[in-house]
């Protein structure tokens, strides 16, 4: 890892550390730590409840899985239907690509349809 800062997920298969490219997609990162932290407010999917203060990924599921290819998460719901009650647009730098295990990104409906969904690569 570079300089960048990292979020640990911890889940029940062990921690997953990644890494932070706040200098090349701000608006993305910013978003990731906000719904992280809970200092970010979002909706709750199922219940239209504000939620503020609460960390939207405490507890959820990765709901997809494809072997050797990517672990999906970030729904409320677990369903991958659900998100934080907003979108935001696609960030994109030159200097980022999904080449190798590890990779971090969002997962979305088609362009600008960012939320709360991510997913992380297993192999590219």
């Amino acid at each position: 890892m570079s300089d960048n800062p990292t979020a640990t997920l911890h889940t029940n298969k062990g921690d997953i550390t990644v890494e932070l490219f706040e200098d090349k997609v701000p608006n993305t990162v910013e978003n990731f730590v906000g719904l992280a932290t809970g200092e970010k407010t979002w909706v709750h999917p199922e219940t239209d409840e504000t939620m503020e203060g609460e960390p939207l990924y405490e507890d959820i599921l990765f709901h997809r899985i494809i072997s050797d290819f990517m672990i999906q998460g970030g729904d409320p719901t677990g369903t991958g239907r659900g998100g934080p009650g907003y979108t935001f647009d696609d960030e994109f730098h030159s200097d980022l690509s999904h080449d190798g295990p590890g990779v971090l990104s969002m997962a979305n409906r088609g362009p600008n349809t960012n939320g709360s969904q991510f997913f992380i690569t297993l192999d590219a």
